[in-house]
Formats: C-alpha cells, structure tokens, sequence
C-alpha cells in the first residue's frame, strides 16, 4: 500500500464543509485515500516537506479543448469572434491525425498539472483522419492525471447550413454508437476513479434537435453525465431565437438538459430566467474567463449564478481561444472581472479559489475530489510561497492576489505527478519538442 505524508504546510486550506484553514499541518495519504489532516501526524510512508508552502485541494478544470494546443495564436483567428474564429481553424483541424490528438493532449494536460490541476475534463467533439477518444485517455494515463473526457460530436455542416466543413461531421448513428463504445469501454463509476466519460454534443448550432435529444437519453441510460456549449456570446443567443424561437436555456431544459447530471461551458449570456432554472435543476456551468476575455464574449454572471446556488465550476477552454492552459491563472481572471463587473468586493481570493477546486469537483460529479478531508481522493497541489511571486505577502494563503501560478509539488490519487515543478510522468521536453514539431507541419501546409 502506497503512503505519502504532507508534513508540516504553512497553511492547509482544506476547502472542507467547514472550509478550514489549518496552520503548520500535515495531509495523510494511504492507498490513494486522505486518511487524516491534521497535526504532527505520523509518517507512514513516503514524505513530502511542505515547510514554505500552501496546500490546497488539487484544482479542477470543468472544460477545455485539449486538441487545440497544436493551434495557439492562428494569425487568421486572433482577433475573430467566435463563428470567425471557428471557421478559420476548422480547416486545420480537419488535417489532425491521432498523433497529433495524443501530443496535443499530452501537452495540455502537463499544462494543467504544472499549474495546479488534479482532475480535468476535455470536450473532443471532431474526430478527423481516424483519431478517436482514446488518443486522449491513453495520453491522459500517461500524464497521471484524473480524466474527464467527454465524446463530442458535430453533425450539421455547410452543406446543411452549418459552420463546420462537412468532413468534420458525423451521421449521428455512428455518434451515439461511438459514444456507447467508449463508454463500455472506458468509464469507470468507482470513488477511485481516474477516467469517466461523459457524452457532449458540440453546441446547439452543429448538432440537431434529435441529437440532443437522443444523447441525454442514452447519456441517462449509461448513468453518465453530460455537457455542451451554451449561451455563449450574442451570436449564440441570436441564433437560438431564430432556429428555435426561444432562448438556450429554455432549449436545453426541453431537450432534457438540465440536472445534476448536466454541466455547460460558458453560459456568459444566460438571464434571470435562466439562471433560476439552472440553480433549482442544480445545472452546472463551466466558467472560462479568459476565453471569454479573447473572444470578446463578455463576462459571466458567476456573482448572481453562485447567489442563486447553481453549481460552478472554473474551465480554461481550448488553447486556440485561450492561448494558455494555465487553472491557477484563470482563478485570478475570474476574481478580477466578478469585481470589474460588480465592484470590489465581489469576489474574495477564497472564494475564486473554492470554484477552482470543490466548485469544479461537485459540478463534474465527483464530490469525493476538490477538498482536503478524511475519505476525500488524495489529490493535492503544493505551493511555494517563500518565493518572489509571494515576497512581502501578508496572507500567504492569498494565493491568487500573490502567489506562484506553478506548484512546486503536485500529487494525484496519492502519486507525486510533479516534484520541485517539474513533471515526473513524462519527458516534457521531448513532447514539447514532438508538438512543435507538428505545429510547423500544420501551419507550413497552409
């Protein structure tokens, strides 16, 4: 049995029920389990000296694009709105093989890890020139991270109306095949769980009516959870009145997409209404503040959604519409515009950094992650504060007003992933290098 002790942390915020905050603390680990927080414990194991350094709950990622670190900062897409946007990267993503699913994967998620992040979700929603869900599971067990990958799915293309070119669509009779493939093949319920799948239509403009309808039944039917896009920007909203005659919310609520067992990326433009539905359905949403900030799609109503008690969570999005992949940052951003949106007081450093860790947990279904307590996972991020990030900080424990956006140490499932903030699953360097690599291919066949 594998034991690790995090032993004598300057500060423990456990993001417990109680959220505590424990001085000069130690973090038991048995079997990939926390057993124990709490003072002078006794080694059992292995031990990780967290003396100068704040200990959190590993972060949670509710929403990313792996695929889209091979397409960082496309020249064509950088100051596009969103259906721009898409329409100038769709036709490099239609060239993607599995290999560049796989390092792209790889990539983002030691991204991830290095800056915090225990347990991710991914949307992959094209599936070009054989790649497959896997591609990114395989590259996710690699890395060590906790995985929650969902298989998306585009069925209307141009030639029906749609944004996406038609190779990347799919007969929505081999996507819902494809997704009870993978399910069987690939979620895994148990409290222990590195890898659960969850079924993800793209977005309500490139799917149909029947495909939403269909994948929450069969969603239900596997007792697996579900996610899209919605309400994205003014052109989502428009869109929707126009094709459906009524708002996102109320389209996803009569397809049967809301519940505890639903999340939504972005959900920037959702109204009073909406929000009301989504906080008695207990629907979560999958804030990303700085692709929101990229694309010009506004900002979020997290202050009235977390007011309200709808479930929320903190993604990064894709690389293409964020640039980075960075979670501790995006914590930060969404502190800062909850308070350039509703004054200074609108959210503390504690509260954005509950969102990047027990909010995300509970909105992906797995309330054993995302706090530090007796029977929770054993997923932690270590932050060294005796650095220059946090020189003459009177609160540590602030992180996101001054502190590290790299964790000096990172465990999952009671595995050290990084040590001394660099990645130990994985020769980075190499894969960085295998990334470049095919970005220079990608961009020179232009």
């Amino acid at each position: 049995m594998t034991t690790v002790l995090i032993q004598n942390a300057d500060v423990v915020l456990t993001m417990d029920d109680t959220r505590r905050a424990l001085h000069g603390a130690d973090v038991q680990i048995e079997n990939g389990q926390i057993t124990e927080v709490g003072h002078g414990l006794t080694p059992l194991g292995d031990v990780i000296n967290a003396a100068g350094c704040v200990v959190t709950p590993g972060l949670v990622n509710t929403h990313h694009h792996l695929y889209q670190t091979l397409t960082r900062a496309v020249p064509g897409g950088q100051d596009a709105l969103l259906f721009g946007w898409l329409q100038t990267l769709y036709p490099i993503w239609a060239r993607f093989t599995p290999d560049h699913m796989f390092t792209s994967a790889q990539i983002g998620l030691a991204e991830l890890a290095l800056s915090g992040c225990t347990l991710s979700s991914d949307h992959l929603y094209l599936y070009p020139n054989g790649a497959r869900l896997e591609d990114t599971i395989h590259a996710a067990s690699e890395v060590g991270l906790r995985f929650q990958p969902t298989r998306g799915a585009m069925s209307i293309g141009e030639s029906d109306g749609g944004l996406p070119p038609d190779s990347l669509v799919e007969r929505e009779a081999d996507i819902l095949n494809d997704c009870i493939r993978v399910i069987d093949a690939f979620h895994d319920a148990s409290p222990n769980s590195m890898c659960r799948v969850g079924v993800a239509p793209c977005s309500p403009f490139s799917v149909s009516t029947e495909l939403m309808r269909d994948a929450a039944i069969l969603a239900r039917d596997k007792g697996v959870m579900m996610h899209t896009h919605l309400a994205e920007n003014d052109e989502d909203i428009a869109y929707s009145l126009e094709k459906f005659g009524k708002r996102p919310g109320q389209y996803a609520q009569d397809l049967g997409w809301t519940g505890p067992d639903v999340w939504h990326a972005h959900c920037v433009k959702l109204d009073a209404s909406e929000i009301a539905m989504f906080a008695e359905t207990k629907t979560g949403i999958a804030h990303c503040p700085c692709s929101n900030c990229r694309l010009g799609s506004g900002i979020a109503p997290v202050r009235a959604l977390r007011d309200a008690g709808v479930p929320t969570g903190l993604g990064v999005d894709g690389s293409a519409s964020n640039d980075a992949g960075n979670l501790v940052a995006e914590a930060r951003q969404a502190m800062l515009l909850q308070r350039v949106a509703n004054g200074a007081d609108a959210m503390s450093a504690g509260e954005a950094l509950e969102i990047a860790t027990r909010g995300g947990a509970d909105v992906l279904g797995r309330p054993e992650c995302g706090r530090l307590q007796t029977g929770a996972r054993g997923d932690v991020a270590i932050w060294d504060v005796s650095g220059i990030e946090s020189a003459g900080s009177w609160d540590p424990a602030a992180l996101l007003l001054a502190g590290p956006t790299t964790v000096k140490h990172l465990v999952v499932e009671g595995r050290q992933i990084v040590r001394d903030g660099h990645m130990v699953t994985m020769d980075l360097e190499k894969t960085v290098q295998t990334q470049n690599r095919l970005a220079r291919q990608l961009r020179d066949a232009l």
